[in-house]
């Protein structure tokens, strides 16, 4: 392959990668919309629409392996489709985490939901991808150490609104019928796990820092 097409596949590759990210990330605003509201529209969108994240993470990382086994990219390009190896596995893994909270969504008795501001928590793990994204983009290693830095107020957000609805089930008097104490524990349950999810997907969008990180400068502070 001549030089200029070798550098135009790899201009490729970065706006393939853009593109998925972006694709991910209208998936995991709309699977947030289905937790916000409990519309079924929106967690349906969700489900159906992760065929299509698959598939272009499988042709993305045929992309990839067809640039290793034929270019043998060194030195700072071998890094490039390294980390955009890498930072695909994260989105789709995203992917997978939106499906997650729309099915959470479907499931929801907002009866007897527990009252924590989930949306607060996957508004800030969205920023966390949006800003990750755009530091690859960029390839701003300044900003991929932020992000890092950052993940901390998500942390200490999920684990503020996991002892909230474990305190929640411990302080409320359910004088009901067993049936009502089940439902009640599957929703507590089902909370804990939406908040879980949502802290993977920040963990992931650090990642996508962390990979973006040791492209720009080979630094592998981050990556864990």
């Amino acid at each position: 392959m001549p030089r200029e097409r070798y550098q135009d596949a790899l201009e490729t590759l970065r706006g393939d990668v853009l593109e998925m990210g972006e694709q991910v990330d209208a998936q995991l605003e709309t699977a947030l919309e289905s937790l916000a509201t409990g519309s079924e529209a929106s967690a349906r969108a969700v489900i159906e629409g992760d065929a299509g994240i698959n598939e272009r993470y499988l042709a993305l990382e045929t992309d990839c392996v067809d640039l290793f086994a034929l270019q043998q990219p060194v030195a700072g390009d071998l890094r490039f489709v390294t980390a955009s190896f890498k930072i695909i596995t994260d989105l789709e893994r995203i992917g997978d985490l939106a499906v997650n909270l729309a099915r959470y969504a479907r499931a929801a008795d907002r009866t007897l939901d527990p009252d924590v501001a989930l949306d607060a928590i996957g508004e800030a793990a969205r920023s966390l991808l949006d800003r990750s994204l755009e530091a690859y983009a960029a390839e701003d290693a300044a900003a991929c150490r932020r992000i890092a830095a950052d993940d901390d107020d998500v942390d200490a957000l999920c684990q503020r609104a996991s002892e909230t609805v474990t305190r929640e089930l411990i302080e409320r008097r359910v004088d009901e019928d067993p049936w009502t104490v089940e439902r009640l524990l599957d929703d507590v349950s089902r909370v804990l796990l939406t908040i879980r999810d949502l802290e993977r997907v920040a963990d992931h969008a650090v990642n996508v820092a962390a990979r973006t990180l040791y492209m720009v400068d080979g630094d592998p502070e981050l990556i864990y």
